[in-house]
Parts: C-alpha cells; structure tokens; sequence
C-alpha cells in the first residue's frame, strides 16, 4: 500500500487502521462494481477544503483516530475548530485526525470515500481526501464531464484524467497533497455523483495513462477550444512536443463556452486585478494586445494612471475571472467605462477538448484514437508497464 509519507509518520496503529479501513472501503463495493484489484494499490491524495474555520465530520461506522493512532470516542456529527494548538475537538486538542468509514466519510455532508484527513495549515483548517486512484476517478467523471456522454469520450476522460493525477502525484510527492479539488487541479466533489457509467469508463481503462518517450505527460485538457487548441508554450512558456496544438471544428457544436459575452466596470476589474497581485491604480482603458499563431491574446494592455503596461492574456484571465474571461481567444471593447469581452471557447486552451472529444465520439472515434489526435506522439501504457 504507497501510503503518503506525511501518514507513515504515526504509529503502526494507525497504519494498521488505516489499511483495513481501505480494505473494508473496497470489499464494501458490489461485486460488478469493484475496480481492478491490480490498480487499486495506487492512492492519492485530494484537498477538498482549504483554510475552513469549521468543518462537520460524520458517517454511519466512523472511525476517529488522533496524530498518535489514538482511536478517540466523540459525538455524531464531529466539529473540528482550529486553535493556536491544532485542531479542537468538543474542548480537546489535537495535532492531526483521521476519519474513516466502511462505506464514505460525510466531510460537510459530501460524501468521500478512503480517508479525510485533518491538520491545520494556512488560516484554518486543510482537508485532505486520500483514497485509491481509481475511485477518485469514478467521483470525478461527472464533475469535469458528464456520463452521459458517448462511452469513447468518457473514456477518454478517465485516462487522462489518471495521467494528470499521476503526474501531479509524482511531481508533488513530497508535498501535503498532490491535487487541489477545483479548476485548479480537476474538478472533483467525492462519490456525490458517481454512476455506473463513469464507473465502466474508469474499469474499461484501469490502469491506462498516457506516455511520451517513456515518461506520463502533463495531460493538460480543458472544456471547448473555440476551433483550435492551444500550443503549451504560449500559456505556459514550456515547450512540450506531444501539446503543440491541432485544429478541432468539433467543438463549434458546444451549446456552452463556444461564444460568450460578459461586462465589467472599469473600477471593478482593476479591483481584480489588485487581489491577483497586479499593483494598477487609476485604471481608465483595456486594449487588446498581438494575437499569437492561434488566435489568442498574447498580451492585454492595461492603461492607467499608476502600474499600467502589458500583461500576459492568461495572467489577465486569471485574475479578473476564468468564469468571465472563459478564454484567451476574446475582444475588448469600451463603452463609457464598461468593458465588453466577447469570445469563444472555455479553458486555457492546452491539449484535449472535452467538447471536442464528445463530437469525435459520436463521429466514430474510438477513445484511443481521440487522444492520439489530441496528444500526438503519445501512447498507452499500464502503470504496471513502466513501473
């Protein structure tokens, strides 16, 4: 079992609990439902929640243990408050605790499977979700795309899915958690809203990831692309051979994200852009800066009194809004101090469109053949192949 070293640090006790509660988590599944055992050995581990100041703990079997493997007797559901000491317990300090539960552990009523583990970090209280690699991918098929779709795209899905987990797992390995729950990361909302479909996806391609040259890539993906995706060396500034960008009509069929419209007062984006770290004071104008190869902004202009000048399009996207600048493929336009940014596409852009990949599906595409499109160079491989 690769346990993250941050939970090898407590006593065996608690590794021993720890390890039966995985087991029991797996054998609590039905049998038509249960996940390659070969696979299942590979945990990962998620921050669901990031600086609370509250979190509610419960789940029918829960099983509290402290940082010293401690099993502790508490009330049903379990507040946890930060303190200068930790974190609080009906009066108790603790360092660290861990939560477990045969079938999910109800973290502020979601549900998550494995384990919640809970420390103080930043202002409040961190909330990391550890559990087998696979059912992390079961809960978030549906919040990145839906089940629904054709089975070649949710396929897809999942095997990229797992290679961006598995990249950032190795990347972060000496870090409190390899993946954030949000946009930031993939999207993810515990076992909420698993279904048979995105559970198939996930065991009709256990194990697969990604490869280039032998190694699991950056499978960087995002929603619609607007007509062609992105080269990640104009967001990112690093050159990756298998992410140069392709063009893709597919995802003009979008019903969402292909063209979008939003308005903002001057005075409101320069107080976004301040919280992003921008030192702009007196902004009075937007100009669109050079377009790159692919169409997008490479630079916006920001006209003020104080800190004006150019800025990246992904940085000015970032900090007014990914949900209002959707993408970098936009215009600007000024009308008596509110600025218009009319675009099409949603995402950064960089390797696989989901809404793409959809449209490929129903043409016909078999899950490998989409991500060869998208990610050309690449192969499949089984982590057992290259581990």
């Amino acid at each position: 079992m690769c346990f993250y070293p941050r939970v090898l640090r407590p006593s065996y006790r608690t590794y021993i609990i720890i390890l039966l509660t995985l087991v029991m988590t797996a054998v609590s599944l039905p049998g038509r439902n249960r996940i390659d055992a070969a696979t299942v050995d590979e945990t990962i581990r998620i921050a669901i929640i990031k600086s609370a100041l509250e979190v509610k703990v419960a789940g029918d079997g829960l099983l509290v243990t402290n940082e010293k493997g401690d099993v502790l007797t508490v009330s049903l559901p379990v507040t946890v408050k930060p303190s200068k000491d930790g974190l609080l317990v009906e009066g108790r300090p603790y360092r660290r605790l861990l939560f477990s539960a045969p079938s999910a552990v109800l973290v502020n009523n979601k549900p998550y499977r494995g384990l919640a583990e809970l420390s103080v970090a930043d202002k409040g209280i961190l909330v990391v979700n550890q559990l087998p690699l696979e059912e992390y991918l079961v809960g978030l098929i549906n919040c990145e795309i839906s089940s629904a779709w054709p089975i070649d795209a949710v396929k897809a899905q999942a095997i990229i899915a797992r290679t961006y987990a598995v990249n950032r797992k190795m990347a972060r390995s000496a870090l409190p958690y390899h993946l954030e729950s949000s946009v930031m990361d993939q999207v993810y909302d515990g076992s909420l809203i698993e279904d048979s479909r995105s559970r198939r996806a996930v065991q009709d391609t256990a194990g697969q990831v990604l490869v280039y040259g032998g190694a699991v890539i950056q499978a960087f993906y995002h929603s619609s692309c607007g007509g062609r995706t992105e080269a990640s060396e104009n967001v990112w500034g690093a050159s990756l051979p298998y992410l140069k960008g392709v063009e893709c009509q597919y995802c003009l069929t979008s019903p969402t994200g292909t063209v979008w419209e939003y308005k903002l007062s001057l005075p409101e984006i320069e107080e976004r852009l301040r919280a992003g770290g921008h030192k702009v004071a007196g902004l009075y104008d937007i100009k669109p800066g050079p377009l790159n190869s692919r169409g997008r902004l490479k630079q916006v202009i920001l006209q003020a009194t104080k800190g004006g000048g150019a800025i990246s399009g992904d940085q000015f996207r970032k900090a007014v809004g990914y949900g209002v600048i959707k993408s970098t493929r936009f215009t600007v336009k000024n009308s008596n101090d509110e600025i218009s940014f009319s675009g099409s596409g949603n995402g950064h852009g960089v390797g696989l469109c989901q809404w793409g990949a959809k449209q490929r599906a129903l043409d016909g595409f078999a899950s490998n053949e989409i991500l060869s499109y998208y990610y050309p160079g690449t192969e499949l491989k089984k982590l057992s192949e290259i581990r």
